[in-house]
C-alpha cells in the first residue's frame, strides 16, 4: 500500500470559497470546474468556479443558489447544475440560469441536491437532508433517452459520490455513499424500469471517524477513490483507494493541514495524470483553523495512472 503527500495547488483567495469546495471536473482546454456549495454557514448561494492549474487563473461566477454538483455539457460554455431543488443549465458567458428539472423532494422539506454523476446524457443525482439526522433524502434518475426523472431511493440522509459501470450480464451497476452510514455501496441499476436493488457494502468505515464523502472510479474500474471527510482535528486529511473485489485499501493520499477532504478527480497536470482533491473549511471553529492553515485548499497529488478516466459531456436539453 502506497501513502503519498498531496501539495497546495490553490489557495482560493476568499473565505466564501474556501468554505466547501466540491466536484472538481476536466474541461476540455486543460482547466478544470469545481463549485463551491455555501459561501458560508449561513450562506445561499454558491458558485461554479473555473482554474486554470498552469497559469493559476481561477474564474468564478455565483449562482442563484446552492449547487451540489455541476458538469459541462457538450455545448461550449454550458454547465449543467443540480441547484438547491432543481436541475438546470448555467451559460458561463451569459449567467443565465434555466432550469428543465424542478418537481423535486415535493413530498419532504429542509432538503437540497447533492452529489451526482452522468454517463450517456443520464444523472444520478442524491439530495441532502440539512440537519444531517433524517433519512428522508431522495436519489434520482433523469433518463436521458425520454427526459423523464424518476426517484429510486428516499431514505438517504446525506447523498455524495456516485459512479455507475456495466457488470458482466450487461446491466449497471450503481456505487452509492450516503455519507452518515460511513459505507460505500453497490446497487443493481436498472434503467428501463428506473429501480435499484437492495444494498450491498462494498467498503465498511463504521469502525472509524470519517466519513466517505465525495469519489470517482479509477480509470481501468477497478477501485474507487474516495475523499474521506474528518470532522476531527488530525494532522492531514485524506483520500483513499479500494479495490472494488474485495474493499481493500491500495493507496492513500494525504492533505497536510487540512482534515475535510470533500472530492477527488484526476487531471492531467505538467504532463502527468494527477489527483486533485478539493478540501473545506465547514464546522472548523476559528482556533481550528489557524492549526489547518491548508483548509479549504486544492490539493494535487501524484498518481500511477496514465490517462484520467471516463469523465463525459452531458448533452444539455435545449
Amino acid at each position: 500500500m502506497n501513502t503519498i503527500e498531496a501539495t497546495v495547488l490553490h489557495r482560493p483567495n476568499t473565505a466564501e470559497l474556501r468554505f466547501l469546495p466540491e466536484g472538481p471536473y476536466s474541461l476540455d482546454d486543460g482547466r478544470f470546474s469545481w463549485v463551491a456549495i455555501q459561501h458560508g454557514a449561513s450562506a445561499t448561494e454558491g458558485s461554479l468556479n473555473i482554474l486554470d492549474p498552469t497559469t493559476g487563473k481561477s474564474e468564478s461566477g455565483t449562482l442563484p443558489g446552492r449547487p451540489g454538483f455541476a458538469f459541462p455539457c457538450t455545448q461550449p460554455g454550458i454547465f449543467v447544475v443540480g441547484l438547491e431543488r432543481s436541475v438546470g443549465l448555467y451559460n458561463r458567458d451569459t449567467e443565465e440560469w434555466t432550469p428543465f428539472i424542478t418537481e423535486i423532494e415535493t413530498d419532504v422539506s429542509n432538503t437540497i441536491i447533492n452529489d451526482a454523476v452522468t454517463w450517456d446524457d443520464n444523472l444520478i443525482f442524491g439530495c441532502k437532508e440539512l440537519e444531517f439526522t433524517t433519512p428522508k433524502a431522495g436519489l434520482y434518475l433523469y433518463r436521458g433517452a425520454d427526459r423523464t426523472v424518476h426517484r429510486l431511493r428516499n431514505d438517504q440522509i446525506c447523498s455524495n459520490g456516485k459512479a455507475v459501470i456495466p457488470d458482466a450480464a450487461g446491466g449497471l451497476l450503481l456505487f452509492d455513499i450516503d455519507s452518515p452510514t460511513k459505507t460505500i455501496v453497490r446497487r443493481q441499476l436498472d434503467i428501463r424500469s428506473a429501480t435499484v436493488s437492495e444494498a450491498e457494502i462494498v467498503v465498511d468505515l463504521r469502525e472509524g471517524s470519517v466519513f466517505p464523502d465525495g469519489m470517482i472510479l479509477t480509470p481501468d474500474q477497478r477501485s474507487l477513490i474516495v475523499a474521506l471527510y474528518d470532522p476531527g482535528d488530525p494532522d492531514a486529511g485524506e483520500a483513499h483507494q479500494y479495490s472494488l473485489e474485495d474493499g481493500s485499501l491500495q493507496t492513500i493520499w494525504r492533505c497536510p493541514g487540512s482534515p475535510r477532504v470533500t472530492c477527488p478527480q484526476l487531471i492531467e497536470h505538467n504532463g502527468r495524470i494527477q489527483l486533485l482533491l478539493t478540501t473545506a473549511v465547514e464546522h472548523m471553529p476559528e482556533d481550528q483553523q489557524r492549526r489547518h492553515p491548508n483548509a479549504g485548499c486544492l490539493f494535487i497529488a501524484e498518481t500511477s495512472f496514465t490517462n484520467t478516466g471516463d469523465q463525459p459531456r452531458f448533452t444539455a436539453p435545449l
